[in-house]
């Protein structure tokens, strides 16, 4: 039996991956943070067959035990300070957190049990003020925010430990992802929870920032499946994951409305507070590599996904379900 550890298990990735992995017969292992109140949400149904360890990206001792104590076959790091508007307010922690947390990862893995797989999970946001349009993995990197500037060093980390110690090290630049677990916080799942509560007559009104960012939106179950597929390649490489195409956020907005029956336009306003210091205006994927190589598709299309998280939040809202 293959054994996997994960950092974020308890995030909207982490919580996918554990599933997928629990379900192709792995022993799964999670690092989570002490907190007061354990955070188990997205992973109550299958908590229960996985094993949770203490652990924190800003403590190296703590990820190097887990290491040997554990001895992965795989090791997916996909925890981070993810939340971009977030990087601006705590930019140090988000380097803390999101940059050399790689790197005590990396050492962990190379100090504990050099043997064990590593994926580190790379983001479309590192392209930033896009060079090329469609990205690839040798299109060039311009991080307009301290996450992505923070997520450029944690993939460089990757390639110098996998160049400098021989360690089976990848990266995954995943573009936008998300599902019926996004956090509030996430554009995606404020569109689709607020709509759940206009059409329930609980809210009035949707505030939103730039209309006009484009983004490559794919369905994260689709994303854990192509994490997995990386890390059974005879050799390590890295690949961009994405659908290639481009949605506006005004699209996201229409669609959402669309599976209510409702106007936008009647419930929407821009708020030019919550439009980002430096903006990221276009994202699309060239997924290519990953689909020869790797063999890897996309399956649910954008408008499902949005579907599917509108109706999940409409189910938990009219069941007062924590979101």
């Amino acid at each position: 039996m293959k054994k996997a550890l994960i950092t974020g298990i308890t995030g909207q990735d982490g919580s996918y991956l554990a599933e997928l992995l629990l379900e192709k017969g792995y022993e799964v292992h999670g690092v989570t943070r002490r907190t007061s109140t354990p955070i188990y949400d997205r992973i109550k149904q299958i908590v229960d067959r996985i094993t949770l360890h203490p652990g924190d990206l800003l403590d190296q001792h703590s990820l190097t035990q887990v290491i040997q104590d554990i001895k992965p076959d795989e090791v997916y790091n996909l925890a981070a300070q993810s939340f971009v508007p977030t990087s601006w307010s705590q930019p140090v922690l988000t380097g803390e957190f999101t940059a050399l947390g790689v790197t005590r990862m990396l050492e962990a893995v190379r100090l504990a049990y050099p043997k064990a797989k590593f994926y580190q999970a790379s983001s479309s946001e590192m392209f930033g003020k896009v060079r090329e349009t469609p990205q690839n993995e040798l299109t060039p990197f311009y991080p307009r925010s301290p996450y992505g500037v923070a997520k450029v060093y944690g993939h460089w980390i990757t390639v110098n430990y996998r160049e400098s110690y021989n360690l089976y090290a990848v990266s995954g630049i995943m573009f936008n992802h998300e599902s019926e677990r996004r956090g509030l916080e996430f554009v995606s799942r404020k569109v689709t929870h607020s709509v759940a509560k206009i059409k329930l007559g609980k809210e009035k009104k949707l505030s939103l920032g730039n209309l006009e960012a484009k983004r490559d939106w794919g369905y994260t179950p689709d994303y854990v499946a192509a994490m997995h597929l990386m890390m059974q390649e005879d050799k390590p490489d890295d690949y961009v994951i994405g659908t290639g195409q481009t949605r506006t956020v005004k699209e996201l907005v229409e669609t959402a409305f669309k599976v209510v029956n409702l106007d936008w336009q009647k419930y929407v306003e821009v708020d030019q507070t919550l439009i980002r210091p430096a903006e990221v205006d276009m994202l699309v994927a060239d997924p290519s590599k990953a689909k020869a190589v790797l063999k890897w598709q996309p399956k649910v299309s954008f408008e499902e996904m949005i579907k599917r998280m509108v109706e999940a939040d409409l189910f938990r809202e009219k069941n007062g379900q924590s979101t």
